[in-house]
């Protein structure tokens, strides 16, 4: 077994919890049973890595069975990766017959074309999930497997989900080979990013719904003490109040957990409208902007805007519609609203 194949299962040994190697090391399946039996799991799990190593020489292993080691290890953890989103489209009404083989063969093929030096890995998962891996090398040098590429396509869906390695040059070449893999024409990245590979998927398969019933909340409990009338009608108020955001809130977002989304970004056109002294803005010109959101819990972040007192209720449709927006890649041309100058 080559060094750098030996080298590289270690690593991967060792980035994963000492109580879930034997597990991910059965799912692997490239160790018999009898061999997993002979691994001591209660030891330190440098001399664990050794072990899964030697017996891996034993089998020699190549390159290929590491890089399956390492998606078995990155679909349990995928949330370790940043993930961003892309959408296909077709020129016609093609036949949406789905052949995993030819697949594999096209994507390969395109990719070798431009550049022989790379590996390649494919994984099926249950949800018809196609997780591929691939490792970047250059014309004189082998693979980098430390900083693969990762994509998870849905077939027989437009979507396509891409965690990139550091060396972003690959990317245009990786988008061509999907495309053509997939009998696509066009692939364009819908600026929507995520540490969480299961949020952005509700979002772009509409597995997650804004739409619940109004939630009416209990009434306000009183204190011990009887206030005075003009007490009473400040906290009437103020619950009112409460209850109107609450369910203005729970029409926009929902009752449920949002889906950990991280970045979004869209396109703003708009009309200008200035007073007729400022002969600056005479020229009726749209108003464009990029308009760009990132939190570690960007729905969740928009969500609390407005019971913090942050922001009035309703929310603006340009911060509840993040969501809604997917399929259109972010980018919303809003025509009919006018920025006034003083």
């Amino acid at each position: 077994m080559d060094a750098t194949v030996a080298e590289y299962i270690r690593r991967t040994v060792l980035k994963m919890p000492k109580d879930e190697i034997k597990m991910m090391l059965q799912k692997w399946g490239f160790l018999s049973e009898a061999q997993l039996q002979t691994l001591n799991f209660h030891q330190i799990k440098d001399n664990i890595s050794h072990e899964v190593v030697q017996l891996c020489e034993e089998n020699s292993a190549d390159i290929k069975q590491a890089a399956a080691l390492d998606i078995i290890y990155n679909h349990i953890y995928q949330n370790k990766r940043m993930w961003s989103v892309y959408q296909m489209k077709k020129s016609g009404e093609e036949d949406e017959y789905f052949d995993i083989a030819d697949f594999k063969k096209k994507f390969k093929r395109r990719i070798r074309s431009a550049l022989k030096n790379v590996t390649i890995t494919f994984k099926e998962y249950e949800d018809n999930a196609i997780w591929i891996r691939v490792a970047w090398g250059t014309p004189y040098k082998k693979p980098n497997q430390y900083k693969p590429s990762y994509v998870v396509y849905h077939s027989q869906t437009p979507f396509i989900f891409i965690s990139a390695s550091m060396l972003k040059s690959n990317l245009p070449l990786l988008c061509q080979a999907l495309i053509v893999a997939s009998n696509y024409h066009d692939i364009r990245e819908m600026e929507l990013r995520s540490h969480s590979l299961n949020s952005l998927k509700d979002i772009v398969f509409k597995r997650y719904s804004q739409n619940f019933e109004t939630y009416t909340p209990k009434p306000l409990q009183g204190g011990n003490v009887e206030p005075e009338n003009a007490d009473i009608r400040i906290i009437h108020e103020n619950g009112r109040e409460k209850e109107r955001i609450h369910r203005l809130n729970q029409e926009a977002f929902g009752s449920g957990p949002q889906p950990q989304l991280e970045f979004a970004q869209y396109k703003l056109e708009t009309m200008f409208k200035s007073g007729p002294k400022m002969d600056v803005l005479d020229k009726k010109e749209p108003f464009r902007c990029l308009v760009k959101f990132s939190s570690p819990h960007l729905l969740e972040s928009l969500k609390s805007l407005a019971p913090a007192g942050m922001a009035d209720a309703p929310l603006s449709p340009l911060l509840t519609c993040i969501p809604h927006k997917a399929r259109n890649y972010f980018k919303i041309r809003e025509k009919k609203k006018s920025f006034v100058s003083p």
